[in-house]
């Protein structure tokens, strides 16, 4: 998955592990859970007959879907839930087709799909965050005490060591950590409305079967959102933030690698076609390079929270085709800085 840049691009700019959450396979995966889980809370609740809820289960579970009627579907429609269910409903069978998505509307399958996936993201994210700042403590205790000179305003300031310099770069990422522990279960929350986001057409079930399916799926249990998408604009957020915290280490480190100023040592750096004497901080510039991306992505997903009334193709079609790119984006960032960091060294200056 490219996200609009080129294949040969992905490879500086990418990240196929958290892209593949982004997979078609993988939403169409998550989908089947959301649909299971809400036939499975249905039967639990008394809304729907316990054998249906099994063949649902066993259906989406071995589910094959025709994907070329699903972007056909995608086309017509512009959300592809529709021709999903009436594919599943045929899978599943006469008898229990009614049963099929009972009660919910797209909105719900596509957000509550979308939740299950940034989850795992962020778990992943979390995981690069504590590896990151693992290889921070090492170079710390390593090279922390040399002396180098601060700069303040792109101009020399005082001496100060190697430790102040780092604890720059670990403190916005030890609060960011601490953000995704205490916030993950209010961003990361079930989405179960119906098609006006009042719940009326659970009857009796309302409460009951949306605690169920969060129960099954592991995710929040709030009131529907539909319209109100301030949990993916603040995730969104957080994940810009993280790139512009890897973009300070990244231009930090580019300012120290300049050849007049040497305060840092660079293993591995990347090569020139005319001068092979040069290695140039490539990981570190594309730190700066995608935390600027981030930001000005941001500002795009933050266009969609704009939704008109009860539902807005416009926004919501807006948050597909950028909230994966600024998660990506993210992941490519710290999959950089981890490397950056492991290759890189201190020099002490005498002068100083």
């Amino acid at each position: 998955m490219t996200f609009g840049q080129p294949p040969l691009l992905q490879a500086l700019v990418g990240d196929e592990e958290i892209a593949a959450f982004f997979s078609d396979e993988a939403d169409l995966e998550a989908m089947l859970q959301v649909e299971a889980a809400l036939a499975g809370a249905q039967a639990e609740a008394g809304f729907i007959d316990g054998a249906a809820a099994q063949r649902i289960a066993d259906t989406c579970d071995s589910f094959r879907p025709d994907w070329d009627g699903l972007a056909r579907g995608l086309a017509q429609d512009g959300v592809v839930i529709p021709e999903l269910v009436r594919q599943l409903r045929r899978a599943v069978g006469e008898a229990h087709s009614g049963a099929v998505h009972k009660g919910a509307t797209s909105q719900d399958i596509i957000d509550t799909s979308l939740m299950i996936r940034l989850k795992a993201v962020a778990a992943v994210l979390g995981s690069r965050i504590d590896g990151l700042s693992d290889a921070l403590g090492l170079l710390q205790s390593r090279d922390g005490m040399t002396t180098l000179m601060a700069h303040t305003r792109m101009q020399r300031a005082l001496p100060f060591t190697a430790r102040d310099k780092i604890t720059t770069w670990t403190g916005p990422l030890r609060r960011l950590r601490a953000q995704l522990d205490s916030r993950g279960a209010e961003w990361f929350a079930l989405q179960l409305g119906g098609p006006v986001g009042t719940r009326g057409e659970l009857d009796g079930s309302a409460e009951a079967v949306p605690a169920g399916m969060a129960r099954r799926l592991g995710l929040n249990l709030t009131p529907a959102w539909h319209s109100q998408r301030d949990r993916i604009g603040d995730f969104a957020s957080w994940l810009s933030l993280v790139s512009g915290a890897l973009g300070k280490i990244g231009q930090d480190v580019a300012l120290m690698a300049q050849n007049e100023v040497g305060e840092v040592r660079l293993a591995g750096g990347g090569g020139s076609s005319a001068m092979p004497h040069k290695a140039n901080p490539v990981a570190a510039e594309i730190l700066v390079t995608l935390a600027r991306f981030n930001a000005g992505s941001l500002g795009t997903l933050h266009q969609a929270l704009v939704h008109e009334n009860e539902r807005s193709g416009a926004a919501w079609t807006l948050e597909w085709m950028v909230l994966p790119s600024i998660a990506v984006t993210t992941a490519a960032g710290l999959r950089h800085a981890q490397a950056l960091v492991t290759h890189l060294a201190f020099v002490a200056k005498p002068e100083i």
